[in-house]
């Protein structure tokens, strides 16, 4: 597991990206600084060039060197413009890594709280706003610094006087954009949660699309995603109001300071304190200072820019993630273990406890049962069993030990799980079929695929299991997608198999030959189902009975519908229909 960065302050976790290039980072600093020098030594080869002129000395010489200033500055530039690119790609890249590895790794309730689009404008949009930061951003301003200092310095060479009249304009201006930069950075973070939220509002309704058209709700989605994109669109103009203002600044300050040299420089040489040469090169360090100022300027509006996204980014790298996912697992036993539930309490952030006190157990091998009014807590169960959540009290134990003490990696690698809306990845078939077991033979596959009744659709598929399923499995149908999850858990040959509703979509073929295949496994691992259906429960050796997250009853089938009435319903009202529900409504009361 990658260590997880400690959230700080947003400019020291800005450094620590830009840490592991800090080389190549000062590579480049080296490079602008060299054609900045470049760029200072040529007002004093223009006075010499000027001064000779009036000597009538030979200007050959100072002519070449200046041209030659010229183009060495080009192609430092040149080359430092490179490395700061390739270096600026090398950051963005290891930051999305490093999202990309923590949000996949993030626990469920955190994935529950946060919105999957949000998460994904980190990685994206966020992200290249830190590239720009951690590299481009300081860069220039590290480069401008220095430069503006030597600028500043070489002045007060030629003269101090001037030197003073061009400080007095830039702390001026300076103050100025002590007000404007600190917003740019409000406005970006604001502008980046509005993307984030466009991200949100396209997801649920784009993974929901068949809803969203079926019942004519265009129009309310698209207000909803549009409200986002408005909410960017003002943050954007905010952003770019503050960045306009840093550029009409840096420009009058420029433009202030040469008026300023002009007219004491005039009037200096007029007065024969100052010769024309040296207010020429003076004035050509005050057009000089214009683009180190325009760097340093742009680099802090690029720092605080992605200091902005720094927070967004940050804040992932303070959510809980499963620590144990990535840890080898060691070969666990073959045989089928016990699972067994011991008191165990558990409720979701904000809401009442969906379990309160549970304790059932199902024996190694066979199936065991779950039943229940919807909220009852048997899918909540599930996901405790596999360590989605922690319970608040009691223990979960299979094989009879803790799962608290096993790795998640572990823990899971035991178990497979078929859920209720039997999720497809887009991808082709054989990819979805060997998602939980990649290493599995072709043989192990053609098996699952004929105890599934897959083995027909694959036929009939011009591309066979190289078919892509498309988004969600959409190409699909119910039943299919349904078969191809409890195909996908049977590949894994685990030893406890969850099957929640597995057979809710399929007709009574293929459900009977699925709860065949079932019961042949059911002798090699545990079985837990979560049913509604008459024949799932009645297959099963035990049933538990949970009612508003406790246990009310554990039996068999038969048991339950002599001892136990709100079975007895179940079975009348959902599990069976027909002369036998009403055999049911006529069985002996309950013995409670």
């Amino acid at each position: 597991m990658r260590p997880a960065p400690s959230p700080g302050s947003p400019s020291l976790t800005l450094l620590r990206y830009a840490r592991p290039h800090r080389r190549v980072l000062l590579a480049s600093l080296v490079l602008v600084l060299l054609a900045s020098a470049a760029g200072l030594a040529q007002p004093l080869l223009a006075r010499t060039v000027l001064t000779s002129l009036s000597e009538d000395g030979g200007v050959l010489w100072p002519v070449l060197a200046l041209a030659g200033l010229v183009v060495a500055g080009a192609l430092l530039t040149g080359l430092q413009s490179w490395w700061q690119q390739r270096t600026a790609e090398r950051v963005v890249r290891q930051v999305r890594r490093d999202l990309v590895h923590r949000l996949l790794r993030l626990r469920v309730g955190e994935l529950d709280r946060h919105a999957p689009g949000d998460l994904v404008a980190r990685v994206t949009s966020d992200s290249t706003l830190l590239r720009n930061a951690a590299t481009e951003g300081l860069v220039n301003v590290a480069s401008g610094v220095l430069s503006v200092a030597g600028a500043l310095v070489l002045m007060g060479v030629v003269h101090a006087g001037l030197l003073a009249v061009t400080l007095g304009v830039l702390v001026l201006v300076a103050a100025l954009l002590g007000v404007v930069l600190p917003r740019i950075r409000r406005a970006v973070a604001r502008a980046q949660g509005a993307v984030g939220a466009v991200g949100a509002a396209l997801d649920r309704a784009l993974g929901a699309a068949r809803t969203v058209k079926a019942n004519g709700a265009e129009a309310r989605e698209t207000a909803t995603a549009e409200a986002a994109v408005d909410e960017a669109y003002l943050a954007g103009l905010a952003g770019a109001r503050y960045g306009a203002w840093t550029a009409v600044l840096t420009g009058v300050a420029v433009q202030a300071a040469f008026l300023a040299v002009l007219g004491v420089g005039g009037a200096l040489v007029a007065a024969g304190s100052l010769d024309t040469p040296s207010l020429i090169a003076f004035l050509l360090y005050v057009f000089y200072l214009a683009s180190p100022l325009g760097a340093l300027v742009g680099g802090l509006g690029m720092l605080q820019a992605g200091l902005g996204a720094v927070g967004r980014i940050e804040q992932v790298a303070g959510l809980p993630v499963e620590e144990d996912v990535d840890v080898p697992t060691e070969q666990s036993p073959a045989e089928a273990p016990s699972v067994e539930l011991r008191e165990v309490s558990f409720g979701y952030p904000g809401r009442g406890p969906s379990l309160a006190g549970v304790s059932w157990r199902a024996p190694a091998g066979g199936q065991t049962a779950l039943v229940g009014l919807s909220g009852a807590g048997k899918t909540t169960t599930f996901a405790l069993l596999q360590r989605f959540y922690e319970p608040d009290a009691g223990a979960v134990l299979i094989g009879g030990r803790d799962i608290a003490t096993l790795g998640r990696a572990e823990l899971r690698r035991r178990i497979a799980y078929v859920e209720q809306d039997s999720p497809v990845l887009a991808g082709t078939l054989e990819a979805n079929l060997r998602y939980a077991a990649p290493a599995a033979s072709d043989a192990e596959v053609a098996e699952v695929l004929r105890a599934t009744r897959l083995d027909g659709l694959v036929e009939r598929l011009p591309d066979g299991l190289a078919t892509e399923v498309g988004t969600r499995g959409v190409a699909l149908s119910g039943g299919e997608r349904q078969r191809l999850a409890i195909a996908r858990a049977l590949l894994r040959r685990p030893q406890v198999l969850l099957l929640d509703e597995a057979t809710a979509q399929l007709d009574a073929r293929n459900e009977q030959a699925l709860r065949e295949v079932v019961e042949t496994v059911a002798r090699g691992c545990t079985v837990i189902v979560i049913a509604h259906r008459l024949s799932t429960v009645t297959g099963a050796d035990r049933i538990v009975v949970l009612e508003r997250g406790r246990v009310r009853a554990v039996g068999t089938h038969d048991e339950l519908v002599a001892a136990d009435s709100l079975y007895r319903e179940l079975a009348a009202s959902q599990l069976l229909t027909g002369d036998v529900a009403d055999e049911l409504s006529g069985a002996a009361p309950a013995r409670d």
